[in-house]
């Protein structure tokens, strides 16, 4: 039999190149293109001039994107690919660094000046005409953190925590003043109103001097009080930390105690449970993710101020000005959001939670008789007709303040005389009269949105959405397998997401 000659001794004597086996037009070329064409400044003012010299940033930089554009997020395994892969050998010219100087340069140096080096790209794609920065499609994503998934504790355990130890404080202190007091018709009385460091070793000094000595003192009671002695100011102290971390926040992790538990879609056990996560938000035109943000909100109506704000603070008041228009589905649709974006003057194809359902006639023809949102109303004389005809004035107006610091003002309007209608089992199921509740600033931002959101343009971009947000998170969680992070801490995590981003970024401009 005759075979090609082989022969793994055989020497060369011009040997082989890296060019040589790397393709003109293959990704990591790119990479090194991109990078060598940045201004790599901010990164710079991360290193000291004292010391050893370290590896050269811009080396590294490209491992790291060339690493999350091919899938690779472990430090161990991008050490690995330093030793074996060519690419990789292509780019840091066959220098081997290890985990964890990989790991302090993604972790460390990067965090203070990434968002600079992913706008710069970002503008770099804008210059080659991929996208124009008029208009984008804001959308968010829940991705499970790096923490144990049974990890967590809870704002309403550490309230009815604390509401208990008041409570057996409270019991206590009855059960000393009644066998010490038995005889006095007014015993001492103490306020419980909240539990504090204070109230707890005040009462319990008053306590144990009533039950000391006392030969009435269960033995049960004696036992209460030593645990409370020894456990009430320790867990309250600790309790007090949690809250501190918790902040506004209703969970979070002990393992990373940034991540907060979201319901999320994506459940390894497959039924819904809560999973420590971030929410991620981005904002992309042409599948190019030209923003991002993480938060540890899991609303997405929470989420869509602060992350405009992160886009103007990034790239600035002026670049900011040239987005016109942004497209959301309902999960942002709030009065809120809509006075912010009218503020920001961008045209907002934002829909409201109803939307969806006030285009189904099944969902018309049942709530258009008697529905609160399509009673005539007199803007003039600032009043609502009921289907009878019966006219229903305003009886009072009220003002509400979100957890986010935002004043809604409510005006309600009561019927006079509902007794003996005969539409009065289809109108409404409450006792006496019919009242209703209207924010009139929202339904103006919602008229606003209805007329743009039913346009010609409007239904345009509202198609466009569903193929421009979402399937950018399709690829980055499902073909590329992003579904949890590596790293731990808001401000890592957004440092990784960021290297995803921009990853998925250059991936779009090789295919374009």
């Amino acid at each position: 039999m005759r075979f090609k000659h082989y022969n793994q001794q055989q020497t060369m004597l011009l040997p082989y190149s890296f060019d040589d086996l790397i393709p003109h037009t293959h990704a990591v070329r790119i990479v090194d293109q991109v990078v060598e064409s940045l201004n790599i400044q901010p990164l710079l003012k991360a290193y000291s001039k004292e010391g050893n010299p370290g590896y050269h940033p811009k080396m590294l930089l490209k491992v790291m994107l060339y690493a999350y554009m091919t899938n690779i997020y472990s430090s161990r395994k991008i050490e690995l690919a330093l030793r074996e892969n060519i690419n990789f050998m292509w780019l840091t010219s066959m220098t081997i660094v290890d985990h964890n100087t990989i790991n302090r340069f993604r972790s460390d140096k990067l965090k203070e000046s990434f968002k600079e080096i992913f706008k710069q790209v970002v503008l770099m794609l804008a210059s080659e005409g991929l996208v124009n920065l008029k208009q984008i499609y804001t959308d968010g994503t829940k991705i499970e953190a790096q923490a144990g998934r049974y990890t967590f504790v809870w704002g309403k355990s550490i309230k009815t925590n604390k509401a208990k130890m008041l409570t057996q404080l409270k019991e206590l202190w009855n059960y000393a003043q009644s066998i010490d007091n038995e005889d006095d018709p007014n015993p001492e009385p103490t306020e419980f109103k909240e539990i504090s460091k204070e109230v707890i070793e005040k009462t319990v000094a008053k306590i144990d001097a009533k039950l000391s000595g006392n030969e009435k003192t269960s033995s049960k009671a004696k036992a209460k009080l030593r645990y409370i002695k020894n456990n009430f100011t320790s867990n309250l102290e600790k309790y007090e930390k949690q809250e501190a971390i918790l902040g506004e926040r209703n969970s979070y992790s002990k393992t990373d105690t940034q991540a907060t538990f979201m319901r999320m879609k994506e459940d390894h056990m497959l039924n819904g449970q809560l999973k420590p996560a971030y929410n991620t938000q981005i904002s992309t035109q042409n599948q190019i993710i030209v923003h991002y943000t993480i938060h540890q909100n899991p609303t997405d109506t929470k989420t869509l101020q602060p992350h405009l704000e992160n886009l103007e603070q990034t790239f600035g008041k002026k670049l900011f000005k040239k987005i016109k228009e942004i497209t959301t589905d309902a999960g942002y649709g709030s009065e809120e959001n809509y006075d912010y974006l009218k503020q920001k003057k961008l045209k907002a194809f934002v829909k409201y939670n109803t939307f969806e359902k006030e285009q189904d006639q099944n969902y018309q023809k049942k709530h258009k008789a008697f529905s609160k949102e399509n009673l005539y109303y007199n803007p003039e004389e600032d009043y609502y007709v009921c289907p009878m005809g019966q006219k229903m004035h305003k009886t009072y107006q009220n003002q509400k303040t979100t957890t986010t610091g935002y004043t809604q003002t409510l005006s309600h309007y009561q019927a006079k005389n509902c007794e003996g209608c005969s539409l009065r089992g289809q109108c409404f199921k409450a006792q006496g009269n019919r009242s209703i509740e209207r924010n009139h600033n929202l339904e103006r931002h919602k008229q606003q949105a209805r007329e743009l959101l039913l346009s010609e343009i409007g239904i345009q971009r509202r198609k466009q959405r569903s193929a421009d947000v979402e399937p950018v998170f399709a690829q980055l969680k499902h073909n590329n397998g992003f579904r949890r992070f590596s790293l731990k801490g808001l401000q890592k995590v957004e440092l990784e997401f960021g290297l995803m981003a921009l990853g998925h970024n250059l991936r779009k401009k090789i295919a374009a």
